[in-house]
């Protein structure tokens, strides 16, 4: 293991700062410029300081023209003076906005979208957040009001973190920033692991909002709205997903608004210019964002895909078709991807543990395509809104117990479980206790099953005894955060119910991080035409039947697409984005996953049971019990403590764990 250069800060992009209760408290000098991974004595391109009192804010952006015209003169401030905005992200609809505020009186001293968003405060108060289109967070102090405001998109495809310090004391204060790291560079935020977001993160292999692995500090969650004032941090929601009223459309209407949003979501990610590509997968998203940017790039499209020696996980000549039919300039990447080589990486810059194994062929894409553009557009979002995803049409799945009479398998749950607990070391007691269990549960609980990593009794023997009783207290209840998102509105169609709470929990705890923070790892500005609000409303108020017809996944997509692809094309099996982390935990992992499980470092956490881990790990070993995604997320969740818990300078870059 060996240490990154610590002689040169990393950058950290995005937004931060802190603002004190006491107006004439100063801001520690070099602090705003170590959240961001500056040099404090240095000012450099594309970054901004400025203080005010009791008030700091600072920016990094990319180092791209298109982001350094967008972000240019921030922080900044209104007309009089009153109130300073600091902003990350992209408002597609600024130009429209900048016209109707200069129409209002509103002077602009720039081209800077954070100027639109500041004006647009002014003149519309929070309201503002509905009239932006596109990801965003900004932060706002109006001296005024003597308050701080945060708002975050409404997706949450920016991140947003904050911290209450000291409340109650001299020092009383609010940090926020992009990166929940950058709180370590304030000697008053205490490294310390919050056992409930850890007990979450076991469950769904990321730690969902608005918790953070660290207990000193939250996630602002998606469409809501954050106000510091008076020494009081209160939240609130500003925008939800509606799947009410439906639309009354016939299919055809259907199909032609579908294209019409998709073309309108990719025509103003491409509107601004600059070098721009897209991913294509092979798969049905991807391929439609390349048939539709084709229509607004008559010249050179490039796009990129990347391939691996395993078969199953190779859709390069699909990739391949779509590029040659669209006749773009393509780039594919042929790699052999290598958890030991990007580990340390992946850590640092996901910034709290999450371990979608997906995670590391996106950090090749994203690395190997930021060679070539400083834009990629991708398909993400398109399973989420038409229902793409496997388990809508398979969550109901209970084997073979469906034929036992229910009671019998009622009365059979507590001998099945006392079975799995005199045999700790039996993979068939431990799959027959769970079926059993499963056949039980409602449909809701059934679904959920389909998401989590740990299973609730997993939990229980994982966990060490000081930690155990924390599972008792109803807020320990992971897979209760799903049911109740599906129970929201328990008159909605089935499709609708486990899509809304697909796109409340899981896509901005774990498919938006996973890509945007590799897309700012290699600076690279990453677009998502299907998470444009206007496109998800659309299809969120879709009959049911239009996006999700005899249970066909992404029918009313399909359908759209048959303009541009042939019906075969469509119509082949799903392939996930993974890699074989089954097979390298048996091979080149090994002596890794053992260190990280077993070791005396991991063990002196005390988070976990040392039999229970060793009695996994074995199993895994010899094929009895597929354990892959458990030991990696245990992995992950080390290369992070390591990384940022045990060392004395936490912000100094990511660990080489090879």
């Amino acid at each position: 293991m060996s240490f990154s250069n610590e002689a040169e800060p990393v950058p950290i992009f995005g937004i931060a700062g802190k603002a004190y209760r006491d107006p004439e408290h100063p801001i520690e000098q070099g602090l705003l410029q170590r959240m961001l991974g500056c040099r404090a004595e240095t000012e450099s391109a594309g970054t901004g300081f400025k203080t005010r009192g009791g008030v700091g804010f600072g920016y990094r952006t990319f180092p791209t023209p298109a982001a350094a015209t967008a972000s240019a003169g921030q922080p900044a401030h209104n007309e009089d003076g009153s109130a300073m905005i600091v902003f990350h992200g992209s408002i597609f609809n600024a130009r429209e906005l900048r016209a109707e505020l200069s129409g209002m009186g509103h002077a602009f001293r720039s081209d800077a979208q954070a100027e639109v968003a500041l004006h647009g405060f002014e003149q519309w108060g929070k309201s503002v957040a509905l009239k932006l289109r596109g990801p965003f967070v900004f932060a706002v102090f109006d001296s005024r009001q003597g308050a701080l405001f945060i708002a975050r998109d409404r997706i949450g495809l920016k991140p947003m973190f904050y911290a209450h310090l000291k409340a109650g004391s001299a020092d009383e204060a609010l940090l926020f920033a992009s990166e929940v790291k950058s709180f370590l560079a304030d000697a008053a935020f205490e490294r310390r692991v919050d056992i409930l977001a850890l007990n979450h993160y076991l469950t769904y292999q990321y730690v969902p909002h608005p918790l953070s692995i660290f207990s000193a500090a939250a996630k602002l969650p998606p469409g809501h709205w954050l106000t510091y004032k008076d020494g009081k941090v209160a939240t609130e929601r500003y925008w939800q997903l509606q799947y009410e009223p439906k639309r009354a459309v016939s299919e055809a209407e259907a199909i032609d608004e579908a294209l019409a949003q998709a073309d309108d979501a990719v025509r103003v990610r491409l509107a601004d210019g600059g070098s721009i590509g897209c991913h294509l997968s092979g798969g049905i998203d991807s391929s439609m964002i390349v048939a539709l940017a084709r229509r607004h790039i008559s010249g050179e499209l490039k796009t990129f895909s990347i391939g691996f020696r395993e078969e199953k996980f190779n859709e390069l000549p699909y990739a391949r078709q779509v590029a040659q039919q669209f006749e773009t300039r393509h780039h594919e990447f042929m790699v052999e991807p290598s958890a030991l080589e990007c580990l340390g990486d992946l850590a640092w810059f996901f910034d709290e543990p999450m371990a979608d194994s997906s995670g590391i062929p996106t950090y090749y894409l994203c690395k190997l395509t930021a060679e070539h553009v400083d834009t990629a557009l991708n398909g993400d979002g398109g399973d989420e809104s038409f229902a793409g995803y496997g388990r809508y049409a398979r969550y109901k799945e209970r084997g073979r117990f469906d034929m036992i009479p229910r009671p019998l398998r009622a009365f059979s749950n507590g001998p099945f479980a006392l079975l799995r607990r005199l045999l700790p070391r039996s993979a068939m007691a431990e799959r027959l206790s769970y079926a059993n269990h499963a056949s039980l549960m409602s449909e809701e609980h059934l679904y959920t099953q389909w998401l989590i990593i740990f299973r609730e009794y997993q939990k229980r023997g994982l966990l060490t005894r000081a930690h155990r009783p924390l599972l008792q207290r109803p807020e320990a209840d992971s897979e209760k955060m799903t049911v109740d998102l599906m129970n929201l509105v328990p008159e909605r169609a089935w499709v609708d119910r486990m899509t809304f709470s697909d796109i409340s929990l899981y896509l901005p705890g774990a498919l938006i991080p996973k890509v945007e923070r590799m897309f700012s790892a290699f600076a690279l500005d990453g677009r998502a035409p299907f998470l444009d609000q206007h496109m998800m409303e659309f299809a969120a108020q879709l009959p049911a039947d239009l996006r999700f017809k005899n249970g066909t996944l992404k029918y009313l997509l399909k359908k759209a697409l048959l303009r541009f692809f042939p019906e075969e094309f469509l119509n082949r099996p799903k392939q996930g984005f993974g890699v074989p982390i089954g097979e390298w935990v048996r091979g080149e992992l090994r002596p890794l996953a053992e260190e990280f499980l077993l070791g005396r470092q991991a063990q002196s956490r005390g988070f976990f049971d040392p039999a229970y881990l060793r009695r996994m790990l074995d199993q895994h070993l010899s094929g009895s019990l597929d354990h892959a995604q458990r030991i990696w997320a245990l992995m992950v969740l080390e290369a992070w403590n390591r990384t940022f818990l045990d060392r004395e300078n936490p912000l100094s870059g990511p660990l080489n764990f090879t």
